[in-house]
């Protein structure tokens, strides 16, 4: 039994690959947890590190819509969850007018499902086949919000006041993602499985510039990898994510860089906008720090 659940992670760990997502072993392990129970997962890390990636890469494999939730302060009910076509609802009033029904078939007919405009998250209960639901950057909401998120992943069902109860026809996969901004509650963590994404080691992120940069060198992608991982080192106030290791990987063939030595300095700096993203750190970037860098590779 243990060696075959072994297998099954390794097998998803493949799947997640040949979808264009490489996972180590524990993520690929959670992960798998989270499609055979159908319990939520909270992935939390550093802006950057590939928490979105893994909802996509999920819905890939799976074959089936990613319904996307983006989260950002302010966000409501409203617009996670429903509304009502008002505009609709106002013009069937006037036709209904005529009708002689009574008033309470009336208001039936005008609070009835064909009236409803869906939000992501009433969109991903009511979707079939079940859908995976990536509810992006929850840390940006406010407790209160938070909140309302618990009967729908305790249940997976929504309270609507006008039509009562709509409980999900399949249970969706729910990705939830955190950069840290703000502690999630307990009672929402206790709903979750949890994952903490970090930087990918040499190893992985290496792996990763192969697989979307094939064109690269192989001793090339090595050197982008390890001048990445030791810029990530310094004392700067925004470390590369995995999106600037593949930015700065396609502006350095661009600029028909080779290898990162010192005949290839000149157009190595011209391409580091692609790599660091604040004034400060491109000034701590110098040529000197640079010229070290690029020759530890």
């Amino acid at each position: 039994m243990f060696t075959d659940r072994m297998s099954d992670v390794l097998i998803l760990q493949q799947r997640l690959d040949h979808h264009g997502y490489i996972a180590e072993r524990s993520l690929a392990a959670t992960l798998l947890l989270t499609m055979e129970m159908r319990r939520p997962v909270l992935l939390e890390g550093e802006a950057g590190v590939g928490k979105t990636e893994v909802a996509k890469a999920l819905a890939r494999l799976s074959g089936t819509r990613l319904i996307r939730l983006q989260c950002y302060e302010g966000l409501d009910v409203h617009s996670a969850l429903y509304e009502w076509n008002y505009q609709r609802q106002l013009l069937a009033i006037k036709l209904l007018e005529q009708d002689d029904r009574p008033v309470p078939d009336k208001e039936q007919d005008i609070f009835s499902e064909r009236y409803l405009l869906k939000r992501p998250l009433l969109e991903a209960i009511t979707t079939t086949p079940a859908p995976v639901l990536l509810i992006d950057e929850i840390d940006r909401t406010d407790e209160a919000f938070e909140a309302y998120l618990l009967e729908l992943l305790s249940d997976f069902q929504i309270s609507i006041p006008e039509l009562g109860v709509i409980r999900a026809v399949e249970r969706p996969v729910v990705v939830l993602t955190s950069n840290g901004t703000r502690e999630i509650s307990d009672a929402l963590r206790r709903r979750c499985l949890y994952h903490y994404v970090d930087y990918p080691n040499f190893e992985k992120e290496l792996a990763i510039v192969h697989a979307q940069a094939p064109d690269m060198p192989a001793k090339l992608a090595q050197q982008v990898v390890e001048f990445v991982q030791a810029v990530r080192q310094m004392d700067i106030q925004k470390k590369p994510r995995i999106a600037e290791t593949l930015d700065w990987a396609a502006a350095l063939l661009r600029v028909g860089v080779s290898a990162l030595d010192s005949d290839g300095i000149d157009r190595i700096m011209d391409t580091l906008s692609a790599l660091v993203k604040t004034r400060e750190d491109q000034a701590g970037l110098t040529r000197p720090v640079v010229e070290k860098l690029a020759a530890a590779c």
